[in-house]
């Protein structure tokens, strides 16, 4: 028998927003099978959903160049889609160059500390 997942690990491991997926979806257990056939074959409702979000925080960070914490620090708490992340980096605010010149300086030790280990 196959092993199932929550519809959140699977939406997390899609990289979509739990929420804009449809109701089956969000209501059904789902096998590795399942997503493996999610992943080689999407669907139009999650290619559409990869495509214009809304989007989940971590790819909100991802797409801003910032971490989830900067996101919070921003006041950015819900998820964003394609239009309103355009928005923001058509001209960026304040915390956004802030937050994301932290995040390259901690990204830059964790590379450096990474390179003293090796």
């Amino acid at each position: 028998m196959s092993q199932t997942m929550k519809p959140a690990t699977a939406a997390s491991k899609l990289g979509i927003y739990l929420p804009a997926a449809p109701a089956e979806f969000q209501n059904s257990p789902i096998t590795r099978e399942e997503l493996d056939a999610l992943r080689s074959d999407p669907p139009e409702w999650l290619v559409e959903l990869r495509r214009n979000g809304p989007f989940p925080r971590d790819v909100v960070a991802q797409k801003l160049g910032v971490s989830r914490s900067g996101l919070v620090r921003g006041g950015i708490e819900d998820a964003l889609d394609a239009e309103q992340i355009g928005a923001i980096l058509a001209d960026p605010p304040g915390w956004l160059r802030q937050e994301r010149n932290s995040y390259r300086e901690v990204v830059a030790e964790r590379e450096r500390l990474k390179q003293r280990e090796s």
